[in-house]
């Protein structure tokens, strides 16, 4: 079988750059957690757009009279968290629908939650961060209308965001203490360096099982075709 080759970005042929990941949802996750990943990966997604938007609006900002500092921080915002919020959430969450993983599941929620507060604040808006939110925007409104209300498209976005971010994050927790995930679980799979290893991970479990019900069978009471009375021999 060939090795599978990154697909993830698509990137243009132009661009003397490969793709890093490979990504194929119809392959790689089971069935019934498929349209969860597919909705994390819109949220990426959408987080990803937001802070292009929030770049637009930080500009008209700067037109407005504000300051450059938001215009640079924004610009660093958006090249900075887009891959970061891809590696350090989506791939993790990623490998733990992909291959039952506790460890990949712990690492998603330590740095989602970070990515949750993370959003709070943008949609909060403190001036000098770099973002649109609603204190910068409705304190613009007195400098500038027109600015203000470009202002306001990432800070709505933002808040959506953070919404869609708590709820995705609770239903994920909600499912993996469901399935008697833990964070020992998590600290067994990081001792034996399953996590690393996926495929090695998976044929473990697979020769655990077959093990188990070998023992099942071994173990279960052999009886003759035909009964044995202990007196047949004195006949």
């Amino acid at each position: 079988m060939s090795e599978k080759q990154n697909n993830f970005p698509p990137l243009p042929r132009f661009i003397p750059l490969k793709p890093c990941f490979y990504q194929d949802f119809e392959t790689d996750i089971p069935d019934q957690h498929r349209t969860t990943v597919k909705r994390l990966y819109y949220l990426w997604m959408l987080n990803s757009i937001t802070l292009a938007v929030n770049l637009i609006g930080c500009l008209a900002w700067l037109i407005g009279g504000g300051s450059a500092t938001n215009f640079g921080l924004a610009f660093l915002w958006l090249i900075l968290f887009t891959p970061c919020s891809y590696v350090c959430w989506f791939r993790p969450i990623y490998k733990a629908f992909k291959t039952d993983s506790s460890f990949n599941f712990m690492a998603f929620f330590f740095t989602f939650m970070a990515q949750l507060v993370i959003s709070i604040i943008q949609a909060v808006g403190i001036s000098g961060w770099g973002v649109c939110g609603w204190i910068a925007t409705i304190s613009f409104f007195g400098t500038d209308v027109g600015a203000a209300v470009v202002m306001l498209i990432p800070t709505i976005m933002f808040t959506v965001v953070a919404v869609f971010s708590f709820v995705a994050l609770t239903k994920v927790h909600k499912f993996y203490r469901g399935t008697g995930g833990s964070l020992s679980k998590a600290q067994e799979e990081w001792t034996s360096g399953a996590w690393k290893n996926p495929h090695v991970q998976e044929a473990a479990q697979n020769a655990a099982v077959g093990a188990a019900q070998g023992a099942m069978t071994q173990h279960e009471p052999q009886y003759s075709a035909t009964p044995n009375y202990g007196y047949s021999n004195q006949m």
